[in-house]
């Protein structure tokens, strides 16, 4: 397929475009597997910057993609966003994305965000942390996400389900780190220090702390900020008694993942898709990511809001997110041998 060149510049920060992008298209049909209101508010500020309406169709990442597929060259999707990279990664296996040469995302964007041949790209950043109970424990009882195989902590650690996309990134990211081998022995070891059978989702692991299910969990880090800016006592008393840490200081950094949108191949408002796309990573844009849902912006230099500046210093893994999709089949295989379910 050809690549896509936008040869009309976002202007960046100023929140504007240039009058004949705007007359290019009027309409823009987004499929989006993100189920945050608060994107209304980014879709409704790129109306507001260019006049091309956004029409969107939510619903789960799969399902989508094998919409788009069926559709095939009869598809109204422009742009296909979603929440993780292994996700983008069956969209790219099922051939339904084009790539895009945009010298704004290039430059504006992380090359750790970039898919190797711009077919997607990262707009935002969800962080794997660590939770711990600090009736337990004062400070971070580990340092690495290689430590929580550790015996010491046999019968204290709560996660999710193996199934769960964020572990199986997270799993990808060790086997880049640590190779194969070395990873489904970890995998084993975390299994047996499951304080419970993995359930539900990333808060469920959180408030388990903070009940003492378990004194250690693992999740997303905007789960703890959302408790942390809930108005709900019961919220509030999870935060006292729970605290976060990033892993991997040290070395490579803490495991990202990525809030990420593409162009659709066959896209009947491409040049429209561009500008979307090029949007997203505007400084207006990034900001509404970091107030909507409490991700960190993806582009460098830009706050994220008040409660999550105490960790703007935290190390970030630099692997191309595009590994973790990569790595996807082989950390599923190796989870179900380890036992992990």
């Amino acid at each position: 397929m050809a690549k896509r060149t936008h040869t009309t510049a976002w202007m960046i920060g100023l929140g504007l475009a240039t009058g004949a992008s705007v007359a290019a298209a009027q309409t823009l049909n987004l499929y989006t597997a993100r189920h945050y209101d608060s994107d209304e508010a980014l879709y409704d500020a790129f109306t507001d910057a260019t006049g091309i309406e956004v029409n969107v169709l939510e619903g789960d990442s799969d399902q989508l993609i094998e919409r788009i597929r069926r559709e095939g060259a009869a598809s109204p999707a422009d742009v296909f966003m979603t929440v993780d990279a292994a996700r983008l990664q069956r969209a790219e296996n099922a051939g339904i994305l084009a790539p895009v040469d945009s010298e704004v995302l290039e430059s504006r964007l992380p090359a750790a965000l970039q898919h190797p041949d711009d077919l997607w790209f990262g707009f935002s950043e969800r962080v794997r942390v660590v939770y711990y109970n600090t009736d337990v424990y004062d400070e971070p009882p580990l340092e690495r996400y290689e430590d929580l195989a550790d015996a010491r902590f046999d019968d204290e650690i709560c996660i999710r389900s193996s199934s769960n996309d964020y572990n199986q990134s997270l799993v990808a990211s060790l086997i880049a780190a640590n190779g194969l081998e070395a990873t489904e022995a970890w995998a084993e070891g975390l299994v047996e220090n499951m304080a419970r059978p993995p359930q539900g989702g990333d808060t469920d692991q959180l408030r388990a702390v903070a009940a003492g299910e378990c004194s250690l969990g693992v999740g997303n880090h905007y789960y703890y900020t959302r408790l942390e800016l809930s108005d709900d006592p019961q919220d509030q008393a999870v935060v006292d008694t729970t605290a976060l840490f990033f892993p991997n200081q040290d070395d490579r950094g803490a495991h990202r993942n990525i809030g990420g949108a593409a162009l659709v191949d066959g896209a009947p408002n491409a040049d429209a898709a561009v500008q979307f796309l090029e949007f997203l990573a505007s400084d207006e844009a990034q900001r509404m990511f970091s107030m909507g849902n409490n991700e960190f912006p993806a582009v460098d230099g830009i706050e994220p809001i008040e409660a999550l500046q105490p960790y703007a210093d935290r190390r970030l893994d630099d692997l191309n997110v595009g590994v973790l999709g990569e790595n996807n089949a082989q950390a599923v295989r190796l989870m179900d041998r380890a036992g992990w379910r």
